[in-house]
């Protein structure tokens, strides 16, 4: 059983982290801030539009979707996968997420006396776009991979956010400023390493929304059988150019997408109800239970009960 209070008097570790250097005072106090909002909730704890998460434990990983996102580790490590595409970050890096993407996520670094310690907030296009439309004409090299990235966060941006959790000590103020803390962080991104592919979420026309668009239907069909020509028809592209550019931006095609969608959900919903296979099978889509379970021991290495079985056991972080 985890103490709570150990994730207050443990956020300052005795490890040394690169980007400490000349800032311990600032990255102990993103340490000890975050620790407390979320001491005591072993899920993530939302709090005035952005998200705080700590854990003295490594975890099992497990898949969710997740949404356009800025994430902070200020201690501790995290691993998240893309289909064969893998993304390690660890304390002083983020990762921005630019489009909703089926990630299978664990955190790898996290002890009783170092937890894990992390920091999120939401990507918002309207920002994003306001911001690129005040900045004018600007040459930007183009974002060619999937739509998730990772980068080192320097000083501008560490600072923003510490700012932003300082706020929550004082509600008049938060009321004042938070919203101005929230652009400068979207601007500080949008004219960091990550640019060009945080600059595409505000863009109408860009690539991103294109996929973001197809993602959205298949996310409400992601129960029904699907043709990728009326995907096609719905986002109003070829079949040929969709496929093109929801593979550049997710790694994988349409129908994957909703594949990794249903065992995904699949999966969380095992792990409350582990003996109900055939029932979950069903509501995620699948009318052949022996389908279902072949697809889900591929992806997951286990039957869908035995697996379930065995989450009860270890430690889970569901996005």
């Amino acid at each position: 059983m985890h103490d709570p209070l150990n994730f207050q008097s443990a956020a300052f570790g005795s490890g040394a982290h690169p980007w400490f250097t000349g800032t311990m005072d600032r990255s102990d106090e993103l340490r000890s801030r975050i620790a407390r909002l979320a001491a005591g909730s072993p899920r993530p704890v939302w709090i005035d539009g952005m998200n705080v998460f700590a854990t003295d434990r490594v975890t099992e990983p497990l898949g969710s979707t997740t949404e356009p996102v800025f994430a902070l580790v200020v201690q501790g490590a995290k691993r998240s996968a893309l289909g064969e595409h893998i993304f390690d970050y660890h304390a002083g890096q983020f990762l921005v997420v630019a489009v909703d993407l089926p990630l299978t996520s664990q955190i790898t670094r996290a002890t009783p006396a170092e937890p894990f310690l992390a920091f999120g907030l939401p990507l918002q296009p309207a920002l994003i776009a306001q911001l690129s439309l005040e900045e004018g004409p600007t040459e930007v090299r183009p974002h060619d991979g999937p739509g998730i990235a990772t980068s080192d966060a320097d000083d501008r941006l560490l600072d923003a956010v510490l700012r932003l959790l300082r706020l929550r000590d004082d509600p008049r103020e938060a009321s004042m400023l938070a919203a101005g803390v929230r652009r400068e962080i979207h601007w500080r991104l949008l004219s960091g390493p990550q640019g060009a592919l945080v600059r595409q979420i505000g863009q109408a026309g860009s690539r991103l929304a294109l996929v973001t668009k197809a993602v959205e239907w298949i996310k409400t069909h992601f129960d029904r059988v699907i043709r990728i020509a009326d995907l096609a028809d719905e986002v109003g592209v070829s079949v040929a150019s969709l496929n093109r550019h929801f593979r550049a931006v997710t790694a994988m095609s349409p129908l994957q997408y909703q594949k990794q969608l249903r065992l995904q959900e699949a999966r969380v919903r095992l792990m409350a109800a582990p003996s109900d296979v055939a029932a979950v099978g069903h509501a995620v889509g699948y009318d052949s239970a022996s389908q279902f379970s072949r697809e889900y021991r591929r992806m997951f290495g286990a039957p869908p009960g035995q697996d379930a079985v065995r989450l009860q056991t270890v430690p889970t972080v569901e996005e």
